[in-house]
């Protein structure tokens, strides 16, 4: 819903230079040669909507699909999962608030999966000194970011692995990475890309109008 982007609406469809963040999203990643299909999860009451926002997109060689999506991110990524056509066996999932994500970033993605791994995740090395505190706001120490990653979609599995993860959830999780790890598979990282900010808030929208050409 976007809440901390402020009044307006589902964040997917909140303005970037008059287009909604969605149409930004898709047109990038349909111009990412090994995609063939893409399926969105819109609002229930804006399905209709979003397949006339999104027609202009759509070319001969990439479908595109929208369905009702879930009250969850967890059940929307289900449901398009769902509807993903059989001949399919690499899926990634992203994120419409990272609508700069570039073409080059998803076939990175898809090409690791393609090369031999379960599941990938684009990443980031975190350049913030990060410390932990307790619920008084006291430092308790400061952490280790030598090792740690800061972490983007889309991200890409193996069918067949998204789908086993998916089946075994039992909480509602954020990141499907976070699923295929708790089904035991490997994740494998690939470098991120700094315009595949996430726009969360006002000043990342900001942010997110310098970038644009």
């Amino acid at each position: 819903m976007g809440i901390r982007l402020g009044p307006g609406g589902p964040k997917a469809l909140r303005l970037l230079r008059g287009e909604p963040l969605l149409v930004h999203a898709v047109r990038r990643v349909a111009a990412a040669p090994s995609v063939g299909c893409i399926v969105v999860a819109a609002p229930p009451d804006a399905v209709s909507d979003v397949e006339a926002l999104l027609a202009p997109i759509a070319t001969r060689s990439v479908a595109l699909v929208v369905v009702a999506g879930g009250a969850t991110r967890q059940a929307s990524v289900a449901l398009a999962l769902a509807a993903v056509p059989a001949s399919f066996d690499i899926v990634l999932v992203h994120d419409a608030a990272r609508a700069l994500t570039p073409p080059s970033l998803v076939e990175d993605v898809a090409a690791a999966v393609r090369g031999g791994h379960a599941a990938v995740i684009p990443v980031l090395p975190v350049v913030d000194t990060i410390k932990r505190v307790d619920d008084s706001g006291a430092v308790l120490g400061t952490v280790d970011r030598s090792s740690l990653r800061a972490v983007q979609t889309p991200q890409g599995f193996r069918r067949d692995v998204l789908l086993k993860a998916h089946e075994a959830a039992v909480d509602d999780h954020t990141d499907d990475a976070g699923l295929a790890e708790q089904i035991g598979v490997t994740v494998q990282t690939v470098p991120g890309a700094e315009a595949a900010l996430k726009i969360t808030r006002p000043f990342d929208l900001s942010i997110a109008e310098l970038l644009l050409p």
